[in-house]
């Protein structure tokens, strides 16, 4: 059976440290789409790790981590990233698989995605200019390259048509601001390293691993409203983030799906540009900011913040069919005076509850119900029916509100400061 856990907003919610908690439960952990764009942070034994690309399961000695075939894989980044990690794994690649089937993030893809965003203005995405959204339309105009394709006889070939094509596209731009030969000599060099690494028919494994009765966790890289479907669209990611995402990005039947986790914060953060009706750009915002550390863990840019949006979360509840919730940081919401939450949307001056396609377009504002904040101290250790009332309060009528209970709280970046609730 494949159980799910990605985020129900827009990115940042916490994923790696709940994929990392959850995954002594786990035979496998398998990353189903996204690339190097996502930071999944985790804090343990007093030490904190960032994985872009490897699954949030690698750091358990008994479990396997695959990246999936729906990812797209930079491998330099991934060179980088491992080195990064292989003092606490030096086992890693006993553990770490990845797909023939995967998409390769080449040097021209990363350029291209600079000249698109140059070329929009003000307009632009806010793209983290990471190549993902280049890579991923190669893979639908069907002119990608897979990591399979650095094993065979043609893989030159295929590359030089590939970056002459990309180039054409740039000219046309009119970018110049690159330097291909020195990123080309990073990339094949890290090709060679790739190619020491464990490349399997990832879809054949899973299918092995589901017979043999062992129990796989599916592991998304950005939040729900990022969905390319779904999301805020067009300031989206481009690949499904959704738990639908799962079967094509690691090739399963929907009959094996089994629980699907989803994970939120007790507040709102987005990264880039895009509609977020519930944006604090004020003091408060900046307070939020601060104390919460918001800055993206791979690019450092400032994340957007703002309050608890229930009106979104109940929509990617829904898309995702969630059965049960995981609610991130509400420790950084100690000690405030008043906490709100929007509970609707007034669009163009009509109440609603639900979240518009024309979200980009529409006059928004939230509808907002506030709530007596609670002490600094949410002391959990003798379980969620003693702890502060007023964070109790704020708790239960998140849970009333979307109609999923929420079964786990995180107080804090380490694997400790975790709490079960029944």
């Amino acid at each position: 059976m494949v159980d799910i856990i990605l985020g129900l907003q827009w990115g940042d919610e916490g994923k790696g440290k709940i994929a990392d908690y959850l995954t002594p439960k786990y035979n496998v952990v398998a990353r189903f789409q996204g690339g190097p764009n996502a930071g999944h942070s985790l804090d343990f034994e007093g030490k904190k790790f960032v994985l872009n690309t490897i699954p949030s399961g690698i750091f358990h000695k008994t479990t396997l981590n695959l990246i999936g075939n729906g990812v797209v894989i930079d491998p330099v980044r991934l060179r980088e990233e491992i080195q990064r990690i292989v003092s606490e794994c030096p086992d890693y690649k006993d553990r770490l698989l990845i797909s023939q089937k995967a998409h390769l993030i080449l040097p021209t893809h990363r350029i291209l995605d600079a000249a698109s965003e140059a070329a929009k203005g003000e307009g632009k995405i806010g793209s983290t200019l990471r190549g993902i959204g280049p890579t991923y339309k190669d893979k639908i105009g069907r002119s990608g390259i897979r990591v399979g394709d650095i094993l065979g006889p043609d893989f030159l070939e295929k590359y030089r048509n590939a970056v002459n094509d990309h180039l054409g596209i740039i000219d046309f731009y009119g970018f110049t601001d690159f330097d291909l030969s020195k990123d080309e000599l990073l990339f094949f060099d890290a090709l060679e390293f790739l190619k020491t690494h464990q490349i399997i028919n990832s879809e054949y494994f899973i299918h092995d691993c589901i017979s043999q009765g062992k129990k796989i966790l599916a592991e998304g890289a950005q939040g729900s409203m990022l969905d390319i479907e779904f999301g805020t669209y067009p300031y989206v990611t481009s690949s499904n983030t959704l738990a639908g995402g799962v079967c094509t990005g690691l090739g399963i039947a929907p009959k094996h799906v089994g629980k699907v986790f989803g994970i939120f914060k007790a507040y709102c953060t987005r990264v880039g540009s895009g509609p977020f009706p519930t944006e604090l750009d004020n003091e408060t915002g900046e307070y939020l900011r601060v104390k919460g550390h918001e800055y993206g863990a791979t690019t450092g840019r400032k994340r957007r913040t703002g309050w608890i949006d229930l009106v979104a979360l109940k929509y990617t509840c829904m898309l995702n069919g969630i059965d049960e919730l995981i609610m991130m940081k509400s420790d950084i919401l100690n000690g405030m005076e008043k906490i709100a939450a929007a509970i609707a949307y007034k669009i163009n001056g009509v109440l609603s509850d639900q979240v518009p396609s024309n979200m980009c377009s529409a006059e928004i504002e939230p509808e907002l119900v506030w709530f007596p904040g609670w002490g600094e101290d949410l002391n959990h250790t003798q379980g969620f029916e003693v702890m502060d009332e007023r964070f109790r309060n704020y708790v239960l009528f998140i849970e009333n509100y979307l109609g999923t209970k929420i079964r786990v709280i995180s107080l804090g970046p380490e694997r400790e400061s975790t709490l079960v609730k029944g």
